[in-house]
């Protein structure tokens, strides 16, 4: 059994935790905790033992901790670095090297220049091998593993015949348990939107990749508009459902008029934190026009990437074989179900 600590409990950390400890070849041994704030009590109401920087452990007085980051870190396999944005640079610099243990960051960090916490962006549909002598891995976010998951496939049936992509990424503005963040009456632009590079990152830098992204006030997931075009007359529009038919992680929906339709069905049939852990083709808007598809799925945020850090956790842990990893991966979030729960509510009339 690997021993594996979940080094934050925010809305990627509590997600993973809850999943990973589920897998009886991992042993959750703590959450680490920067804040004392509720969700320490939150933590340790779930069952975990709760670990804090020992220089800071004066600080959660009011919460039985179970120790220091540092000390539990001396018996460990694997982090799954959950910490805010930015901050993974600095605990790998202070706290993984030194102490020699493989880590998994987030799609809050960067692969490039000094701040790059990894040398390898992960996506299990594209990359999911090149993890398993890794020390450091980044998982990607949560537009970039959506990107991933439609992108390949396409480049897999029609290599030969493809010319670019544009995508469009209409992202939330927060996430469903950050009620504490403002959502503001605007629509917001991003001059220089990561994402694009960040898909570079696993598919190549020739990948005729085109990415705009503005932000709206919405929690209710992304939706990513995607013009792919060809070298010929595009497939049809059947032709393209086809593709994603058994595509894991991938639903086909054609009557949904919004991403809260979906976050209600989640909610109403009681999926784990109101989520389907996967993309969503909105049937009804794919269009074949001359050499063009035009393709809109929604993204399920933060959820999609829970099942990607189970993935990657067993290509660095067991090095697995990719359709092991994905049989261990359904077992524990039950995608499949969801998946055939989506298509039927949402399913053409």
């Amino acid at each position: 059994m690997k021993k594996v600590f979940v080094n934050g409990y925010g809305s990627i950390g509590s997600r993973i935790a809850k999943f990973v400890k589920e897998d009886s070849d991992i042993d959750v041994i703590g959450i680490g905790k920067h804040s004392p704030d509720e969700k320490v009590q939150y933590a340790i109401n779930d069952g975990f033992s709760v670990y804090v920087p020992k220089d800071e452990s004066g600080n959660f007085k009011d919460f039985d901790i179970s120790g220091s980051i540092e000390s539990v870190l001396d018996d460990c396999d694997l982090v799954i670095d959950a910490s805010p944005g930015g901050k993974g640079i600095f605990n790998r610099k202070n706290i993984y090297e030194p102490k020699d243990i493989k880590a998994i960051f987030q799609g809050g960090e960067t692969v490039f220049n000094d701040n790059a916490v990894a040398d390898i962006l992960f996506n299990s549909r594209v990359n999911y091998a090149e993890a398993f002598d890794k020390k450091y891995v980044m998982q990607g976010s949560c537009n970039v593993t959506g990107m991933g998951r439609i992108l390949n496939p396409l480049k897999e049936k029609y290599a030969d015949s493809l010319t670019r992509f544009d995508v469009t990424l209409v992202r939330r503005w927060a996430d469903l348990e950050q009620t504490d963040k403002e959502i503001t009456d605007t629509i917001e632009m991003t001059e220089q939107p990561h994402h694009g590079t960040d898909v570079k990152a696993f598919f190549g830098n020739d990948v005729p990749l085109f990415v705009r992204a503005i932000k709206v006030p919405t929690r209710q997931m992304h939706l990513h508009i995607m013009d792919i075009r060809f070298n010929e007359k595009a497939p049809t529009v059947d032709e393209i459902h086809t593709l994603f038919k058994n595509e894991y992680g991938v639903a086909i929906l054609w009557t949904a008029k919004g991403t809260k339709d979906i976050r209600n069905f989640a909610e109403s049939t009681k999926f784990n934190f109101k989520d389907t852990n996967m993309l969503h083709i909105h049937a009804n808007m794919t269009k074949s026009v001359d050499d063009t598809i035009q393709l809109m799925y929604s993204d399920d945020q933060t959820g999609i990437v829970i099942p990607e850090n189970h993935m990657l956790l067993q290509a660095m842990l067991f090095q697995r074989d990719y359709n092991d990893a994905v049989k261990r991966t359904e077992k524990l979030f039950g995608m499949e179900e969801k998946k055939k729960l989506l298509e039927k509510h949402f399913s053409k009339s």
